[in-house]
């Protein structure tokens, strides 16, 4: 778990918002139901307003990492878009404790929103087109509703067709 825990990667959450101005809705979330699709069902959030949060890592010599955000109608392209954006001959989804390493935050959870700046963001130009999307909080506890378009305020965020189909 990040330096602080749950509170302290949810607090680092709200910061990195709030810091942008970027206008946005907590949604409270019982772990046991963080899991996207489970969440969508008791919560009554529409899957194609729901969005995933992925850290995708190339193989092969030194490995690369990058955060890739989909609609959760959609399928991640790791092994077409995403190699070949890595310049990789082979990318796959970093394991667990890869994206907790990475960003601090647990699978159910992972945000777009509060990474650490150097690792890059790629989000599908699906996203881009919904008037609302719902992302992970950092936390299994809490999920962030926001215009898409607030996205492009992050830090090394770029829009990519065909990153998922």
């Amino acid at each position: 778990m990040a330096p602080g825990g749950t509170a302290g990667i949810e607090s680092r959450v709200r910061g990195a918002l709030d810091d942008r101005g970027i206008e946005y809705e907590v949604l409270g979330c019982d772990p046991e139901y963080a899991d996207t699709a489970v969440f969508c069902r008791r919560y009554g959030v529409a899957p194609e307003d729901s969005a995933n949060t992925i850290v995708v890592v190339g193989k092969g010599g030194e490995r690369t990492y990058a955060a890739c955000v989909v609609l959760a109608i959609t399928r991640l392209d790791v092994n077409g878009t995403v190699r070949q954006r890595l310049g990789v001959r082979k990318a796959s989804f970093a394991s667990a404790e890869e994206t907790m390493q990475r960003t601090g935050m647990m699978i159910g959870g992972v945000t777009v929103l509060a990474l650490p700046d150097e690792l890059p963001v790629w989000v599908d130009a699906q996203v881009m087109g919904r008037p609302s999307i719902v992302l992970g909080g950092g936390s299994r506890s809490m999920k962030i509703r926001l215009a898409p378009g607030a996205l492009l305020a992050l830090p090394r965020v770029e829009v990519v067709p065909a990153l998922a189909r």
